[in-house]
């Protein structure tokens, strides 16, 4: 198959800097080199690539819009530029570097004490430490305040209780940022170190979706966690506030996974021999393929203004509601697409439509359902809230 070409219909490439193209493309060659010669075989059998955490350390990838710290410092459009391509490897790649980055290293850094980052940003922008984040539980999904897990306050500690589910890169973290309700019932977070008695894992087996990925469950009984480990936030502010930066990325990691299908449905369909002619040559087929690229192109343009806002301060949670919605749901009807034109050999494992299209059903649902971000979009139109 040829050689990956992003879609640049618009020159949006001039509407970057030189920097974040350079980042862009420096990621983009990872990709190609790194992470596509084996991914297949990683979700055919289930694993995570391990291999691949001190190159994406040295890249920067890990906290990336963190200042300090030993954290790249770069602006939000770079980081999801750097999302966008990550993606287009593969769901669980992004996903691995978008909750390091997005949902621990960032409350850490918004919310922790001074001892809090120096004791560890460092450590996880170096790829040592890895985290998760513990905010869902196995009743509580789209509403995580109707939370049970609970911090009773015992002296100089917090003692939990309870359990959070469907918990990404939990069998292989050494911290989790953990979200329980406290003896006021309000909400606090903490950072509990993986090896505390009382804290214990359980990996989720057998999916179907995200398989290069690690998922877990995550069981606290009776764990003590030092008073001084909670963040400084309360309510659903703090992890809400994660989830912003994390659903942000989603939107660009999106455009990675169309961009994969898009291009390689055309390259297929202008291969692939029916009726003594490639059937790219077909209108069915062509009108497929503008539909995938009229989609990608204004999805760049939506991700791309969203992430100008985000770095002048000014994006609202319902710019990034849309971004992530709209973007997540065009990628999966894109990969189902592709996987259409390529016909039975957009089953196996030889093409990554099929991996696409499994893996973006889960994030389509996970940071926020597509559903659920109607529902905040539909709150901001009319003021209405209908979650309840």
């Amino acid at each position: 198959m040829k050689a990956f070409e992003g879609i640049d219909f618009l020159n949006i490439d001039e509407q970057l800097s030189s920097e974040e193209r350079m980042i862009r493309d420096s990621v983009r060659e990872f990709v190609t080199k790194e992470i596509m010669p084996s991914i297949a075989t990683h979700y055919e059998n289930g694993t995570f690539p391990t291999e691949l955490i001190p190159q994406l350390a040295e890249m920067g990838t890990f906290g990336a819009t963190i200042k300090g710290y030993g954290c790249a410092g770069i602006n939000y459009t770079s980081y999801g530029l750097i999302m966008q391509e990550l993606e287009r490897g593969d769901s669980g790649i992004r996903s691995f570097v978008s909750v390091q980055g997005a949902l621990c290293m960032y409350p850490i850094s918004a919310f922790g004490t001074e001892e809090h980052k120096q004791k560890y940003l460092p450590k996880m922008a170096a790829g040592e430490l890895i985290g998760c984040f513990g905010l869902t539980e196995p009743d509580f999904g789209s509403n995580p305040g109707g939370m049970i897990t609970k911090a009773r306050k015992e002296g100089s500690h917090y003692v939990l209780n309870g359990s959070k589910m469907w918990i990404t890169n939990g069998g292989v973290a050494g911290l989790a940022i953990v979200w329980a309700k406290d003896d006021e019932n309000k909400i606090r977070g903490f950072i509990v170190d993986r090896d505390l008695k009382g804290f214990s894992v359980r990996n989720i087996e057998k999916k179907f979706s995200l398989k290069a990925s690690v998922t877990s469950e995550l069981i606290f009984e009776d764990c003590r966690v030092p008073a001084s480990q909670m963040l400084e936030v309360v309510g659903l502010k703090g992890p809400f506030s994660c989830l912003n930066n994390a659903r942000f990325g989603i939107s660009w990691g999106a455009l990675g996974a169309s961009m994969a299908c898009y291009d390689e449905a055309l390259n297929y369909s202008k291969t692939r021999i029916q009726f003594d002619k490639p059937i790219a040559s077909f209108q069915l087929v062509q009108a497929k393929l503008v539909e995938m690229f009229t989609d990608i192109t204004l999805g760049q343009l939506l991700a791309l203004h969203v992430g100008r806002l985000k770095d002048k301060d000014q994006a609202d949670p319902a710019h990034i509601s849309m971004a992530k919605m709209k973007n997540v749901s065009n990628a999966l009807k894109h990969a189902r697409i592709t996987r259409d034109i390529l016909g039975a050999s957009g089953i196996t494992y030889e093409y990554q439509c099929g991996r696409h299209m499994l893996n973006l059903e889960s994030v389509n649902t996970y940071e926020g359902t597509e559903d659920i971000h109607r529902l905040i979009l539909g709150h901001h139109i009319t003021g209405i809230p209908a979650f309840k």
